[in-house]
């Protein structure tokens, strides 16, 4: 027997539900969403939000330590980890498939592989149950750690994201094999909540080689300054360890690992490859309408290319367009929305049928101290797509950031598209800049001109008047 659904979207994650939600929003329309793991998926209990919770103590210490007149002491490490528990809800994700059911939604817990055109199979403890798609099937699986296939390394069963993120015990001495934001991250809070040694191996000549060049350098300093040894230019050769043992997620992994660099040698308490991620598309059953394997390459409709038919879709990481949460959920909506449009045989006219967010306006924030807050297009990404650019680039420097904290230090930068007088993007490093990015995302997405911007003033004496400060040196100009 074969249950008929109207849309199918593989993979629970944040992008899959929101794929799932919007695609019957408002009608009768039905819809299954599967998932082998835990429904919620990566970000919910493996990457952002524990990766957030454990980064957030550090940066009230930092702020407490900056201001005169207040003590603070920590981390209390148990606390710290309760509190990140409380927030992945133990791993538990009773309220994930009960959000599911309320939206209509129906939550199927199994191994999804396509079996043709529009048909799917899911592998659960009862045994194979057959679906098929009357309008869509969404793939939504997202991304897995990538090892490396340097001479030991699997066999002394190192650390991933996942381990990090869930850890159970601060390891005395780590190294990290690394040095984008996942690396800088987690030695951002291995080394806060008490790590004695953290030394990052990265194999190119900076940390965050997509960023513009000073925030990288900020990063590099801020992680210096806390106590990281940050080795550039670094690789792993070979790797051992004493006693390799699978104790379980955020234990340690056995004994003491030794790593061969290619400029000498380390031993470590725990090894985390933090060295990229790879598509779960394995064992997904792709070969079934035609496809290889890999990234899934989409249009801007999030139609899987080189499938016939328009109904095979994918959003979120595992389409290697945009690798971030935020930018998956929006893909879920467009697609989405694209979804129940074509089922409803309406025109694909309007723009929220269409991704163009990631498409040189994607917004990120590195959560380093300092922190790292990005959207858009860097100086040099500008100049290699062809576009006339300038610059401003200026420390932040502001009544409000001095009020803030007595240590504030940061700095910002901006790309601008001398064309047409408009942001192509913005870089501000500093405590806090997340909280600054979206003004400038706006920017960027609505294409504001400099001159319009002028006239959108910041509030004194907020941190936001650095804006100002970089309006008045363009103007200047």
């Amino acid at each position: 027997m074969t249950d008929e659904y109207d849309v199918i979207v593989i993979g629970g994650g944040p992008a899959g539900e929101n794929a799932a939600a919007y695609a019957i929003a408002g009608s009768d329309r039905t819809a299954a969403l599967v998932e082998r793991e835990l429904f919620g998926g990566e970000c919910s209990y493996w990457a952002c939000i524990p990766s957030k919770t454990l980064l957030r103590t550090g940066a009230v210490l930092d702020l407490a330590a900056g201001l005169p007149g207040l003590t603070a002491s920590g981390p209390e490490v148990a606390d710290v980890l309760a509190r990140r528990d409380t927030f992945v809800h133990h791993r538990d994700d009773t309220s994930q498939v009960d959000w599911a059911k309320s939206a209509r939604i129906d939550p199927i817990r199994g191994a999804a592989r396509l079996a043709g055109e529009r048909r799917v199979e899911v592998h659960t403890d009862a045994g194979v149950r057959e679906l098929r798609a009357r309008h869509a099937v969404v793939i939504a699986t997202g991304t897995t750690a990538a090892i490396p296939d340097t001479p030991g390394l699997r066999d002394a069963l190192p650390w991933t994201s996942r381990d990090a993120t869930n850890l159970t015990v601060v390891p005395r001495r780590v190294a990290i094999i690394g040095g984008g934001v996942v690396a800088c991250e987690a030695a951002t809070w291995l080394i806060e909540l008490g790590a004695a040694e953290v030394t990052m191996l990265v194999r190119g000549d900076r940390l965050l080689p997509r960023v513009e060049p000073f925030a990288a350098d900020l990063v590099l300093r801020g992680l210096r300054d806390k106590g990281v040894e940050v080795r550039l230019n670094t690789e792993a050769l070979m790797v051992s360890r004493r006693d390799p043992a699978d104790t379980g997620v955020g234990r340690i992994h056995g004994g003491p690992v030794t790593l061969v660099l290619d400029n000498g040698e380390l031993e470590a308490d725990e090894l985390v490859v933090a060295a990229g991620r790879a598509p779960a598309t394995d064992d997904l059953g792709l070969e079934s309408v035609g496809l290889s394997g890999g990234y899934l390459d989409v249009d801007d409709h999030l139609t899987v290319r080189d499938v016939p038919g328009e109904w095979l879709y994918a959003v979120g990481d595992v389409n290697h367009r945009a690798a971030l949460t935020h930018m998956g959920k929006y893909q879920a909506r467009v697609c989405g929305d694209v979804i129940a449009a074509r089922a409803q045989g309406s025109p694909l006219d309007k723009s929220r049928y269409t991704a163009s967010a990631d498409h040189e306006q994607i917004p990120q924030v590195v959560y380093t101290a300092p922190e790292l807050a990005a959207v858009g297009l860097t100086e040099q990404q500008a100049r290699k797509a062809g576009y006339a650019v300038d610059t401003v680039e200026m420390d932040i420097s502001v009544a409000g950031s001095a009020l803030s904290r007595d240590d504030f230090h940061g700095r910002a930068k901006i790309v601008v598209d001398t064309t047409e007088n408009r942001l192509l993007g913005a870089t501000f490093v500093g405590p806090d800049m997340g909280e600054q990015l979206h003004a400038a995302t706006i920017a960027v997405v609505g294409r504001v001109p400099l001159d319009t911007l002028w006239h959108a003033v910041p509030a004194f004496p907020a941190v936001s008047e650095f804006w100002l400060r970089l309006l008045e040196t363009w103007r200047d100009r």
